[in-house]
């Protein structure tokens, strides 16, 4: 009896795994779930546990073994969708970022919002002028700390918190006068609701950044913010798309497609090349899921969408969350007594240093010090007063966005204020949340984006493109297709590459249509002469549309079919 009970606890336990997910502000919640556990059952123990009723907004992320990020599914299993061993580890994360983050229903939204955009500001994927962010971490600094006291603030109290990679004691003093003269009596509420109205108006707000290549092999970073689609090659924003605009999202293993509809009926493609299939897949994902929340207007019209044209290729997605409108709706019938925020203070931070006191940029390696930077962008003013959709050409991939590409990184060099002595980069700081998230980071900000490779992943396979012999003929055959095509180089490669997954494409199709037509043949045989009696023959045969078919066009064909056969058998017997 002991032993049963002994062993039914051993498999209760087997069931239960323990999972960890570091919340936004870096403290970490624990708990054990089950094996069959979804992913809605661990967001809403972190709802309740963070008492947050608006919460469409955020979601779980977590890292695979091969650092390739995912968003959790909530109509999934957990377990299945970790590929790693318990104890599972995953992030809580805004998803979507709010169109209006000032507009928020309730303080703690707002609060956890916040939150995810001083982390923004801090990996470098919120860039903005130097005015901008001297305001920024000003608004930062009092929520945190409060007023000026010159008996506890001293002078260079300000370079004792990071909000930036790297800061200038310019920039510093900035941020120091800004925080004593203009900020003073506001509350750590107001002091962040004036920063998410400031934060809102910036270009990259809202941006996670998806490294990329163009068709041309320049790396590009995209991402899809609350109005559209982003490109980022830079310190610039070479494209916007609205989402109206956007008519479709495809990928097919390492390419990424965005089919483009404009007002003058132009209809165009995007191209770019993800490091990974795995990363091209979680970019496809996470358009369709923004595409969903914030062009949509009920989450009754979203549709599951396929990666192919193909009903039998492809990966299938659907999003299953409620789109911008209907949340907006629904806060604004929120009623109940503002839920207590337990602001983190002076804890200090792993990922976020901003809260941490000590000298400048103590957290960082002196050996990587120099590779990590900022620079602010001058100028975004321009971009948005011109037009939020980027004028582009329906020409081929290759070279549709090329000239005004290189007029952007002509300019750039012009009307960038520089904030330190070396030049940033927005794509520098992408941070595959929830690995180690400052150690990474610094790996991905010592590297240059001009012929760097996309991710650690690519550096690694550069490195391991050994000359082997089977190398040396894949060469040998390169250089023959190039001498047969000359003048073609990456681009022809990657044309190359379309036609035969085109091909491939329609051989499948012929052969699933060959064989539905072999399936109704073999039916129409036992149909016509066979004695089967069954029931669902039977209804078949005694319909006039069938008997109709079979004396008028199946009894001729099949004479005809006999005659031609004996007439084969004839001539062989005679020969």
């Amino acid at each position: 009896m002991l032993s049963r009970l002994m062993s039914g606890s051993s498999r209760s336990l087997e069931r239960d795994y323990c999972c960890t997910v570091r919340l936004l502000d870096d403290s970490e919640y624990n708990c054990t779930i089950q094996r069959d556990a979804k992913g809605q059952y661990l967001f809403d123990l972190l709802c309740h546990h963070l008492n947050l009723l608006e919460k469409d907004y955020f979601g779980i992320r977590f890292v695979d073994p091969d650092k390739q990020r995912h968003w959790l599914e909530f109509t999934k299993s957990i377990v299945k969708q970790m590929r790693s061993q318990p104890p599972f580890t995953m992030c809580f994360r805004v998803k979507f970022y709010p169109t209006d983050p000032a507009a928020l229903k309730e303080e703690i939204t707002r609060y956890l919002v916040f939150l995810q955009i001083k982390r923004d500001l801090y990996h470098g994927r919120l860039l903005c002028k130097t005015s901008d962010a001297a305001l920024l971490a000003a608004y930062i600094l009092q929520a945190e700390i409060g007023d000026y006291d010159p008996g506890k603030h001293p002078e260079g109290y300000s370079s004792k918190f990071q909000f930036f990679p790297k800061h200038s004691e310019k920039l510093e003093r900035k941020i120091a006068e800004i925080h004593k003269i203009e900020l003073s009596g506001q509350t750590p509420a107001m002091s962040e609701l004036n920063f998410l109205r400031k934060a809102q108006t910036l270009e990259t707000y809202g941006v996670d950044p998806h490294p990329c290549k163009d068709v041309s092999g320049n790396a590009a970073f995209l991402a899809f913010t609350p109005f559209g689609f982003v490109v980022l090659q830079g310190n610039k924003r070479v494209h916007f798309i609205k989402w109206n605009e956007v008519a479709k999202l495809k990928f097919e293993g390492k390419t990424f497609y965005l089919y483009v509809s404009q007002k003058e009926e132009k209809k165009i493609v995007l191209t770019y090349f993800a490091p990974t299939p795995e990363a091209c897949k979680h970019l496809w994902k996470c358009g369709i899921e923004n595409q969903a929340f914030y062009k949509l207007e009920k989450s009754s019209q979203v549709r599951t969408v396929s990666s192919s044209n193909l009903f039998f290729k492809g990966s299938r997605f659907r999003y299953s969350g409620r789109v911008a409108k209907e949340v907006m709706e629904s806060s604004a019938k929120i009623k109940r007594e503002p839920p207590e925020i337990h602001r983190a203070g002076l804890v200090p931070s792993r990922s976020c240093p901003s809260i941490t006191h000590g000298p400048r940029l103590s957290s960082v390696p002196r050996t990587r010090r120099r590779a990590v930077h900022i620079s602010i962008m001058e100028g975004l003013e321009s971009l948005r007063d011109s037009a939020h959709s980027t004028p582009v050409r329906s020409a081929s991939h290759g070279d549709a966005f090329l000239p005004h590409t290189r007029s952007i990184r002509a300019e750039s060099t012009e009307r960038v204020t520089i904030i330190s002595d070396e030049i940033y980069s927005p794509s520098d700081s992408v941070l595959p949340t929830p690995v180690a998230e400052h150690s990474l980071e610094l790996m991905l900000l010592s590297r240059q984006i001009n012929g760097a490779p996309c991710s650690i992943e690519e550096e690694k396979e550069s490195e391991a493109n050994t000359p082997t012999a089977a190398a040396a003929e894949a060469a040998e055959l390169g250089g023959e297709l190039r001498a047969l095509c000359p003048g073609t180089g990456r681009s022809g490669g990657a044309q190359a590459e379309q036609v035969n997954k085109f091909v491939l494409s329609v051989l499948r199709l012929l052969l699933v249509t060959v064989g539905l037509l072999f399936v109704l043949l073999l039916l129409l045989i036992v149909l016509t002469e066979s004695d089967l009696d069954i029931a669902f023959f039977r209804d078949i045969r005694q319909t006039p549309e069938f008997e109709q078919f079979h004396y008028q066009y199946f009894c001729p064909l099949r004479r005809w079919f006999a005659c031609k056969i004996r007439s084969v058998f004839s001539l062989l017997i005679d020969t």
